[in-house]
């Protein structure tokens, strides 16, 4: 990926540059080779988390302080999509991190909290997971069953989590429950949770279509215990916590579905050059031309709003709209590129040869997680008739 300066955008500056260059030399020598063998088996890529951690990357935007690269949002967009253009599940394991589980704890968390937390998880040492979606509330945050008892000394939290990414292999999870039900929304806390506490449990790992390097957990809560230190923010703000933290999360999986997209038809290109029908490439094809033309139009469309999301965050500016939009463009665009690609492949584009059938498998979950392509539509509109409603 060229980073080219934009009109009234801020460039690069070089140790930005830098780093995003020695990243993109690093994801196709080391992560694109692995990519393929990662999605058959299934293998978590711990080798290679462990150098994205000695890269800083994974936790990118967390203040140096704290053990973080102390970068801003655009260049974690970027980052984001090189890693996910070579390996998607391993972009899917860097974003929930980053933007899941580092970003709450530096934003609500306390000096102890960050110490204690944030820093090992900044540098690599501990792996996060976020853990709000339940079996019956994926959609609806606002509606948690998993109970959280106060008792001396802290709280007991029972009940079940799902679609938990990383849940396998995270060493701490901020977890969502309700202490209050009869005060609904304002009944919900955010938890940070050891995972070796006792009765906290992985019961399901799922077998999915995609993103197969990359765990998806159901996790299982027998009356854990979680001391009073580790709540995070004030108690009864946890869904504010939750909605705060997908606002980045949506960037992140933005910037995931860019760099799918981008594979896909960066492999579409290759192919339609080398491709020969009728004694000439495929690439001489009105056809061809007019796939590869839309292609590369909806990508960087969807690339422009997500680095706009990305930097109205940089800028502190409100951007929950403008993180659905560029959440919804960009994994729409991702699995109508994937589609176009196999396409573009024709029966080569079928067969696991070929990275495109990957990318199309891979794309699919990005208009579902951190927020369905429905709920930020719904979340677009609100903002948009909010406008309306303020003017």
């Amino acid at each position: 990926m060229t980073v080219a300066p934009m009109l009234g955008w801020p460039e690069v500056d070089e140790s930005k540059r830098m780093l995003l260059e020695q990243l993109k030399s690093f994801a196709a020598g080391e992560i694109a080779p692995k990519a393929k063998e990662l999605d058959e088996t299934g293998r978590f890529p711990t080798e290679i988390v462990r150098q994205l951690s000695e890269m800083g990357l994974m936790g990118m935007m967390v203040p140096e302080q704290w053990g973080g690269a102390g970068m801003d949002a655009v260049s974690y967009a970027m980052a984001m999509e090189e890693v996910s253009a070579a390996c998607a599940s391993t972009g899917v394991i860097m974003s929930v991190n980053n933007s899941l589980v580092c970003a709450p704890i530096e934003k609500f968390g306390n000096d102890a909290q960050k110490r204690t937390f944030l820093e090992p998880l900044a540098t690599g040492r501990k792996l996060g997971c976020f853990a709000l979606s339940e079996p019956g509330h994926g959609s609806d945050p606002a509606g948690l069953k998993l109970a959280a008892k106060r008792v001396e000394g802290g709280w007991r939290l029972s009940g079940t989590k799902n679609w938990i990414t990383n849940g396998r292999e995270a060493d701490l999870a901020i977890v969502f429950a309700n202490a209050d039900r009869e005060k609904g929304h304002k009944g919900i806390c955010a938890f940070i949770v050891d995972t070796k506490s006792e009765g906290f449990q992985v019961s399901k790992l799922e077998d999915k279509l995609g993103i197969t390097a990359s765990s998806t957990a159901q996790l299982f809560f027998d009356d854990v215990f979680v001391p009073e230190a580790n709540l995070l923010g004030k108690e009864g703000e946890g869904l504010k916590v939750a909605l705060w933290t997908l606002d980045g999360g949506r960037i992140g999986i933005a910037s995931q579905a860019l760099g799918i997209a981008r594979c896909a038809l960066d492999a579409s290109k290759k192919f339609a050059s080398e491709r020969e029908q009728f004694g000439a490439p495929i690439a001489k094809l009105q056809a061809i031309q007019f796939h590869i033309a839309d292609m590369a139009t909806r990508l960087q469309g969807a690339r422009l709003l997500t680095w706009h999301a990305a930097r109205a965050k940089d800028l502190g500016q409100k951007y929950t709209k403008e993180a659905a939009m560029a959440k919804l463009a960009a994994s729409e665009a991702a699995m109508w590129i994937a589609t176009k690609a196999i396409q573009v492949h024709g029966g080569y584009g079928f067969t696991k040869e070929y990275v495109v059938e990957r990318n199309f498998r891979d794309a699919k979950i990005t208009e579902i997680y951190e927020g369905t392509s429905e709920i930020q539509r719904l979340v677009v509109a609100a903002q948009e008739l909010a406008e309306i409603r303020g003017a």
